[in-house]
């Protein structure tokens, strides 16, 4: 049994008993609020400036990690934020109706992103890992992300506009976004590190086992909101309720701000290898929540092992992997 099997996530119990750590010292914010002063670069296309795209760089299909090798990367903790294990949840003062009505919303029979009672709950935290979480957009849409390193972006490959000449459209992240505030500002993607070109809008269950991409950032928002860690998924933890998901669906608030659900369980797909597997799952999720992480926690401290990827009417499904960490160390080493 590898290291990676036997070492197991800790349950959502042990996870409920940590306390939370409090800061060492006070946040500065003087840095952030420069960055959210800073624009993006931007190009002239038939005469209109848009925000300028990304090149693509794309990781072999036979490229893999050194046998029986665990593949992780770091997490980074500032200890100027709190460290909470359950986010604090947005003020009674601030809580809205649902923007979409799903059961009028989804007249199709048999059509279901949520199974049983909704546990999704809308929080508004800058303490870690949630500051790290924020909103995706492109010129596709919305979607989630999250920090997995210093200006290093882990969503999912469907909200990439892609384009010819590996070349792909703009892409913003903003980290802790919440009904237009960005506290660390927002960054724009310069390069992305993509294993397959899933471009949607259906995606299929080749695609649903690569549905995540690297997205490199043009500024190292990380070194102030921090990141996470990123794991290889073992099946070993199949049925484990080990996972935590956060990001911002479109029926909830709108995609303005971001829900969280713990306990969710992941089973990773029985026809694929570990190193590239799509993963289904009942977590309670609606579009634009995708690629927002599924982390769990070793040690008190939080590795993301897939992004939310895809849905049909009996299942949800996530994308992870040792490719997916394979592709974090590919990006953070040749663009630190």
């Amino acid at each position: 049994m590898s290291k990676t099997e036997s070492n197991k996530p800790m349950t959502a119990e042990e996870v409920s008993r940590l306390k939370t750590v409090k800061a060492k010292s006070a946040e500065k914010l003087a840095n952030a609020e420069k960055l959210t002063n800073q624009g993006p670069a931007m190009e002239t296309i038939d005469g209109r400036s848009f925000p300028k795209g990304m090149k693509s760089i794309g990781m072999p299909a036979n490229e893999k990690a050194a046998e029986g090798k665990v593949l992780e990367t770091d997490h980074f903790y500032p200890t100027y934020s709190d460290f909470e294990y359950q986010p604090k949840l947005e003020a009674k003062k601030d809580r809205k109706p649902k923007f979409i009505e799903r059961e009028s919303f989804l007249a199709a029979e048999g059509v279901k992103t949520i199974f049983g009672p909704d546990q999704r709950k809308v929080y508004n935290s800058t303490a870690y890992p949630w500051r790290c979480v924020g909103r995706v957009e492109s010129a596709l849409g919305s979607g989630s992300g999250v920090m997995i390193g210093p200006r290093h972006l882990l969503t999912c490959a469907h909200i990439v506009d892609w384009q010819p000449n590996n070349t792909t459209g703009w892409l913003k992240f903003t980290p802790m976004y919440y009904n237009g505030s960005a506290p660390y500002g927002s960054a724009w993607g310069t390069l992305t590190y993509y294993k397959y070109k899933v471009a949607g809008p259906t995606i299929d269950s080749t695609e649903i086992q690569y549905d995540y991409v690297v997205i490199v950032l043009d500024r190292p928002i990380g070194n102030s909101t921090g990141w996470l860690g990123s794991k290889s998924y073992s099946d070993s933890w199949d049925g484990g309720a080990y996972w935590t998901h956060a990001g911002y669906p479109g029926d909830l608030t709108g995609t303005q701000r971001p829900t969280y659900q713990t306990g969710i369980a992941l089973d990773g797909d029985f026809w694929s290898a570990d190193d590239n597997e799509s993963m289904s799952h009942k977590a309670d999720i609606w579009p634009g929540q995708s690629g927002g992480p599924f982390w769990g926690y070793w040690d008190g401290a939080p590795y993301a092992v897939a992004t939310q990827s895809a849905h049909n009417p009996s299942e949800n499904f996530a994308s992870g992997g040792s490719d997916l960490v394979n592709l974090v160390i590919r990006a953070r080493n040749e663009h630190p």
